[in-house]
Parts: structure tokens; C-alpha cells; sequence
């Protein structure tokens, strides 16, 4: 697969402006990158921009905390689906997860995967730098029971991004029916590289025209 179709080409700042947001579109566009990653607020703009493409619209869901509940998260996909999402990232319940509250992060998750349905990608938003490592584990582990595509490591908000040792060990847990996204501080060709060794099947990047430079676009693995 070329490198280009790794990456989520993000822009989540909030003070982003219009003009970036149309920027980024034609960046993704010009260098064939599988989806481009934005607040909701931009998700029918980007539609609109990206509908005669192959770049996928990707929004976020209870982003940066997760702490929304459960029935905002899923408004907050059946609003984005509306508007033309293609796929959403959602945050977990961080701090149930860490009182041990499985059943709550169980149905938080769940809640966004009914809501997506299945023709809408869900990946979950774990935030490794905030989990030990059995913590992530069972983030995995619920992320794969609820039927979600994906398991993600960082918001890039909460301290340190992806860690290799944290996608390898997440590849682990959910073996290869899943998809692993590695995000946060992932800003040249050799730290996606090491990401897609460690197991990851996304890259969310708000440098992926470096990335790709860094080797080419027509780079594969």
C-alpha cells in the first residue's frame, strides 16, 4: 500500500480558519492521502470539497476529554454521518476506564458504534500517554467487543503521542481483524515508518506532506 493512503491528514487546532481547512483538502487531494481529520464544525465543508475524490472525511467524536456522555457521542456521529462523514475517531471515558468502570466505557463505546452503523468507520481514541499498559489492554479489548474498526492511540492533546511500544502492544491485543492508528507526534517519514513496523494501519498526522517527502509518496509497505 503506498505510504500516502497510511495517513489521516489532520488539522483539529481550534482556531483553524477556513482557509486552512480548504488547504488541507487540496493537500490531501494532491497527495493521495486516505482521509483528511477534522473538528465537526468543518465536516460538511470538507464534504463538499472531497466529493469528487477518494479522500475520506474523518471527524472526531467527544474530542480532546471523552468526557461527554455516552448519548452526546452518539449524536455528536449521527450529526456528523449527516452532514458526510465517512469516519469517526471517538474518545473513550478515560477516567471510568481508570476507576475500573468497564461496563460505562463498554457502553460509551458501543453507543458511537450502533450510531455509525456499519457503513461509517469507527475508530477509538484510547489516549495511551493517560493508560498503563494494562489499562490499554483492556481499552482494546472492549474497543474490539463493541465492534469497533479501529483502536487509536492520542488525541495529540494529553501529554506524549504515539509511543511504538504502545502500538506494537496494541496489534497484540487485537490481533489482525482490527486496525491499529497511531497519532500524535508522528511528524517525519522515519517516525511513520516506525509506527507501520510496530503494527499501525493509520497514520494521523497534521504533517503528512512531510512524511511523504521525507521518503515518497509512492513509497510502499
Amino acid at each position: 500500500m503506498e505510504l500516502s493512503k497510511y495517513i489521516d491528514h489532520t488539522l483539529l487546532k481550534p482556531a483553524a480558519t477556513q482557509d486552512q481547512i480548504f488547504e488541507l483538502c487540496q493537500e490531501a487531494m494532491e497527495y493521495n492521502f486516505c482521509s483528511v481529520c477534522i473538528n465537526p464544525t468543518w465536516v460538511s465543508t470538507c464534504s463538499d470539497l472531497l466529493k469528487d475524490s477518494e479522500v475520506k472525511v474523518c471527524t472526531v467524536i467527544g474530542f480532546p476529554l471523552g468526557a461527554t456522555t455516552s448519548e452526546v457521542k452518539a449524536f455528536e456521529t449521527m450529526n456528523a454521518i449527516q452532514n458526510g462523514a465517512d469516519e469517526v475517531d471517538m474518545v473513550i471515558n478515560i477516567g471510568a476506564l481508570k476507576s475500573g468502570n468497564e461496563d460505562l466505557v463498554y457502553n460509551d463505546i458501543k453507543a458511537v458504534c450502533d450510531a455509525a452503523g456499519q457503513d461509517v468507520l469507527v475508530k477509538v481514541i484510547i489516549e495511551t500517554a493517560l493508560l498503563d499498559s494494562d489499562e490499554i489492554v483492556k481499552a482494546c479489548e472492549l474497543s474490539k467487543k463493541c465492534g469497533a474498526d479501529f483502536v487509536k492511540t492520542s488525541t495529540g492533546f494529553n501529554g506524549e503521542g504515539a509511543k511504538a511500544e504502545d502500538v506494537t502492544l496494541m496489534r497484540l491485543t487485537v490481533g489482525e481483524d482490527m486496525g491499529v492508528k497511531a497519532s500524535g507526534g508522528v511528524r517525519s517519514f522515519e517516525d511513520a515508518k516506525l509506527m507501520i513496523e510496530s503494527g499501525a494501519t493509520r497514520i494521523g498526522a497534521s504533517s503528512g506532506k512531510e512524511i511523504v517527502s521525507g521518503g515518497t509518496s509512492e513509497s510502499s509497505y
